[in-house]
C-alpha cells in the first residue's frame, strides 16, 4: 500500500470504469450483430459434428470395401473406423481452435 488511499481509490475507479466500458461495448456490438448469437452456436455445433462424422463414415466405408476385397485376420472396418474417428476429432479441434482464436482477436481489437 502506498500512503495515499485517495489515489488508490481513484486508480480502482478508473480500472473499474475501463472494465465496464469494454463490457458495455461488447454487449452493444453483440446486439448490433446478432449473427454471433444462438444460430451461430448451433451452426458451429453442426459443423463440429459433421467434421467428426464424415471421416468416421468414410473410414468405415473404405474398411468394409477392404474387408470384402482383402479378407484377413484383422478387421479393416474397425481399424479404419477408429482412424476416421481420430482424424475427425483432430479436424473438429482445429475448427474450434480457429474460431476461438478469431473470437479472441476480435475481442482484443474491440478492447483497444
Amino acid at each position: 500500500m502506498s500512503g495515499n488511499p485517495e489515489r488508490e481509490t481513484e486508480n480502482d475507479q478508473q480500472s473499474f470504469r475501463k472494465a465496464v466500458d469494454s463490457k458495455a461495448a461488447r454487449k452493444l456490438k453483440a446486439q448490433r450483430n446478432p449473427a454471433q448469437g444462438v444460430w451461430f452456436g448451433l451452426g458451429m455445433m453442426g459443423l463440429v459434428g459433421w467434421s467428426v462424422a464424415v471421416p468416421t463414415l468414410i473410414g468405415a466405408a473404405i474398411g468394409i470395401w477392404m474387408d470384402k476385397r482383402h479378407p484377413g485376420n484383422h478387421s479393416w472396418t474397425l481399424a479404419l473406423l477408429i482412424a476416421g474417428l481420430v482424424i475427425g476429432c483432430f479436424n473438429a479441434g482445429h475448427w474450434v481452435s480457429q474460431e476461438d482464436q478469431a473470437m479472441r482477436e476480435e475481442q482484443e481489437n474491440d478492447d483497444e
